[in-house]
């Protein structure tokens, strides 16, 4: 396995840790809430990186390959999926947006699938690439705010950050469900051809 790819899997493989941390006060008791915080961030932040690293390094050592092209938004639909679950898990997304969000993962994998039938690798496309923008930004508000609300640091500011982050969410949902039309032309256009 290539350094791209290794580095992909580094996201499946840590977002169940990221679940486990995350929800570890519930289960364990709040004396571990600094502990979850500090390592979700921490998760978040190697998770988030080894996306945009895995794609500077194929390009930049010829690695790109037609495995690494499905393996890869696999791997992001693995961990983004992660966090929006343990958001809705404490109420904070609303579910509705978790469903479009899961719907056009599913729907984008399984197209992808069907195009890889026909000899075609579908690698992201603008579209997708602005969709992940919004669900980091949706990640990371959704972050900052479970710190300062359970840490009590910065109070002032949890509504105002409650409300950035639901945008952030809704953001997300309208960014999947334009990405997903984005990706049903492409399909079309590529098979009309």
């Amino acid at each position: 396995m290539n350094l791209p790819n290794l580095l992909t899997a580094l996201r499946i493989i840590l977002s169940p840790f990221f679940m486990f941390f995350f929800f570890l006060p519930l289960w364990a008791g709040e004396r571990f809430t600094a502990l979850s915080i500090i390592i979700c961030i921490l998760l978040f932040i190697i998770i988030e990186f080894s996306d945009l690293f895995d794609g500077i390094a194929a390009r930049k050592y010829g690695q790109v390959t037609d495995f690494g092209k499905i393996f890869d938004p696999f791997a992001d639909v693995f961990s983004r999926l992660t966090y929006f679950m343990c958001f809705v898990g404490i109420k904070l997304m609303p579910i509705v947006v978790f469903a479009i969000i899961l719907y056009r993962e599913v729907t984008i994998l399984f197209l992808r699938t069907m195009m890889m039938k026909k000899g075609i690798a579908m690698g992201a496309r603008m579209g997708g690439k602005l969709k992940a923008c919004a669900y980091a930004g949706a990640g990371i508000s959704g972050l900052v705010y479970i710190t300062i609300k359970q840490i009590d640091f910065f109070a002032c500011l949890v509504t105002p950050v409650y409300w950035i982050t639901q945008f952030f969410f809704i953001l997300s949902a309208v960014a999947a469900l334009l990405s997903l039309a984005d990706y049903i032309i492409f399909i079309r256009k590529t098979i009309n051809k």
